[in-house]
């Protein structure tokens, strides 16, 4: 069955799935959403997708696809979808959990006849809605093939990583870098700025070398605005640290830099800054060097087109 003929259902519609979701609806995919905020949902009607107004009415779609906080969200919102009888035709779970819990949740679908298919994401709710996520994909290899056609709606790319759940260790390790990239990022804009330099003129130059990336670009702004608008919190990248660590011990990687890094984001959770942007790095790295910040009103591009 083709992406254009499959009934698609979509869980969970907050800061990355209400823009991946739209992407769907935007692409004319039959999709039907459901959120636990209902009024989270609506905006989606106007893309053309219908609202549910329980899990459990989705149970009869092709594909649904799942973009829930934690590993107790995606078990809760299981069994309601899975129920006592037949699921949907797969689950795609995008959310970004322990390797553990991601073969639980296949093991339950496995119960009710659903293939399962882990495919978490990289990038943020702004580059969701600007078709820049990159997907990283496990699970039988005709389960991926089966959605293939639905993936190339919500990104640039699609990657297949294997069987079982290797997709959530890939995507834990680019967690990891995510969090140790702006810890370095902070330090040496920092570094900069005290010796004299202003911090978009860094950024500017940082970003047109060979040392920079998307990433560095689309962080720019935050950086030279002081805008802390939360895109992924301190608490979440805790979160993907502490599965990230556990990996490393499980499997006997040494990781200096990585457990440092994840010392600098509790303290960013220690100083009152849970809920802001886990660019506020910068804000504790500037304290650290007894330098005061202050916004620079300059334009600085994202890279995202916006």
């Amino acid at each position: 069955m083709t992406e254009t003929r499959q009934r698609v259902g979509w869980i969970g519609t907050g800061r990355m799935g209400a823009p991946m979701a739209e992407r769907l609806a935007r692409a004319g995919v039959d999709l039907a959403v459901w959120n636990r905020t209902a009024a989270k949902a609506e905006p989606l009607r106007a893309h053309g997708a219908a609202i549910s107004g329980t899990i459990a009415g989705l149970r009869d779609r092709d594909v649904v696809f799942t973009m829930v906080a934690t590993s107790a969200d995606l078990d809760q919102v299981l069994a309601e979808l899975l129920g006592d009888g037949d699921g949907p035709g797969v689950v795609v779970d995008c959310s970004t959990i322990s390797m553990e819990a991601s073969a639980a949740a296949r093991r339950a679908c496995a119960g009710r006849g659903t293939a399962y298919l882990a495919a978490p994401v990289s990038g943020n709710g702004k580059v969701a809605r600007a078709g820049g996520l990159s997907l990283v994909c496990s699970g039988p290899r005709e389960t991926y093939d089966r959605v293939a056609g639905l993936l190339t709606h919500l990104g640039k790319s699609a990657t297949y990583a294997g069987e079982g759940e290797t997709a959530r260790l890939v995507k834990i390790a680019h967690n990891l870098m995510l969090g140790v990239v702006t810890q370095t990022l902070a330090e040496i804009t920092v570094l900069a700025e005290k010796g004299g330099v202003p911090r978009h003129a860094f950024l500017e130059f940082l970003n047109d070398s060979v040392m920079g990336s998307a990433f560095t670009r689309y962080k720019s702004p935050a950086f030279v605005h002081l805008d802390y608008t939360p895109t992924f919190t301190p608490v979440l990248l805790r979160k993907d640290f502490d599965l990230g660590l556990a990996a490393a011990r499980a499997l006997d990687v040494p990781m200096p830099v990585t457990a440092l890094a994840a010392q600098l984001i509790q303290a960013s959770l220690g100083a009152g800054r849970s809920d802001e942007d886990f660019a506020i790095l910068l804000d504790l790295q500037a304290a650290a060097s007894g330098l005061e910040l202050k916004p620079e009103d300059v334009a600085v591009d994202d890279g995202l087109g916006s």
